[in-house]
């Protein structure tokens, strides 16, 4: 059975106001197929031959995108079977540092999970956590307004067993 495509003037409207980001939603497709396309083609004119055109199509193309499919699925299978359970959360999830690299921060699951809004994920000490970092960037210069960061009190009151939070 095929999935009806989601209605973003329903569940974006706010998004779509924005005439940058209606024009890139509208140039998915097009962007999509570029990130195959480009590096074949400068893997073919870099090395002048089909062999380096085939190679970067398949590195940075194929590859890439099974890479990052995987890591992303990993994120709901693996960070809700194995991990740890530092807060208390309504369901299984976990965190799992092995994937924290690759994921960008994104396997600090558990967090994610005992609350929702927070920007950040890793949140205890030495927890690496980029995307975190790529929003405090964006937001220091005006480009997200309105972030939710984690507050001390609340990482405390969501702990398992509360520990000391500094770093």
């Amino acid at each position: 059975m095929a999935q009806e495509p989601i209605d973003a003037n329903r569940s974006a409207p706010d998004m779509l106001k924005r005439p940058l980001t209606a024009r890139l939603s509208g140039a998915f497709g097009w962007l999509a197929l570029t990130t195959f396309l480009l590096p074949a083609v400068l893997g073919g004119l870099l090395t002048w031959s089909w062999q380096g055109a085939l190679t970067a199509f398949f590195w940075a193309g194929l590859v890439r995108i099974a890479l990052v499919h995987h890591v992303t699925w990993s994120i709901n299978s693996v960070c809700h079977i194995w991990g740890k359970q530092p807060f208390v959360s309504r369901d299984e999830s976990r965190n799992v540092a092995w994937l924290a690299l690759p994921s960008l921060g994104e396997s600090w699951h558990n967090f994610h999970h005992a609350e929702p809004t927070s920007a950040r994920h890793g949140v205890l000490p030495h927890q690496v956590d980029a995307s975190a970092a790529v929003i405090r960037f964006a937001e220091k210069r005006g480009w997200v307004h309105n972030v939710k960061w984690p507050k001390p009190e609340r990482i405390q009151a969501k702990l398992v067993q509360p520990v000391t939070m500094e770093r």
